[in-house]
């Protein structure tokens, strides 16, 4: 779906705002680090869990209620 689509959801976006990201290995679009950091040349956090999917904040709290507190700890 992503691959096909014009409207642009893989494209380099030059995030510079500061940024965390946690990639879940089973989402339809697992951004490699090189990927994420041309988005977001300088984030704050970066880390591919173990576990989870497009739906990590259903299927995976505990673990995404610890990348959002962590990630939240590495803007202040």
């Amino acid at each position: 779906m992503y691959w096909e689509t014009e409207l642009g959801f893989v494209d380099v976006k030059g995030v510079t705002v500061p940024a965390a990201l946690s990639v879940f290995p089973r989402k339809i679009y697992p951004a490699p680090r090189s990927w994420a950091e041309r988005a977001c040349p300088n984030p704050t956090y970066f880390k591919e869990v173990g576990r989870g999917s497009e739906f990590a904040a259903w299927q995976e709290l505990d673990l995404f209620t610890a990348e959002v507190r962590v990630a939240l700890r590495a803007l202040r």
